[in-house]
C-alpha cells in the first residue's frame, strides 16, 4: 500500500512522543500490506473500525490514540486524515 500524508504522520510523532514507535511500526507495515478489501485489513487489524466512505480508524498504543485514514483498496492507497487521543477522536465529525 502507498501511504499518503507521511508529513502529517511525522508531525504527530513529534507531538506525541510516547507513541512514536507504534506509529513507525504501523507506517512500516502499511508499506508492505496488500489489502484488496476491508476483510483483508480486518484479518490483520481486527480492532480497526471501518466507517462509511472507506474511512478506517486504527487504535494506536492500546487504544489511547486513534488514527483516521481513508483507504482506496482498488488503488492500494492509504491516506492519513487525522490523529489524536481517544478523547479528541470523540469530537471529530466523521
Amino acid at each position: 500500500m502507498q501511504l499518503v500524508g507521511k508529513n502529517r504522520l511525522y508531525a504527530q510523532k513529534m507531538r506525541h512522543a510516547e507513541c512514536q514507535k507504534q506509529l513507525s511500526a504501523w507506517e512500516a507495515e502499511i508499506a508492505s500490506a496488500e489489502w484488496g478489501s476491508p476483510s483483508d485489513l480486518k484479518l490483520r487489524y481486527p480492532t480497526a473500525s471501518i466507517l462509511h466512505g472507506n474511512q478506517v480508524v486504527f487504535n494506536i498504543k492500546g487504544n489511547k490514540y486513534r488514527l483516521l485514514t481513508k483507504i482506496s483498496f482498488k488503488n492500494a492507497i492509504v491516506t492519513v486524515i487525522n490523529f489524536g487521543t481517544h478523547s479528541e477522536y470523540s469530537k471529530w465529525k466523521l
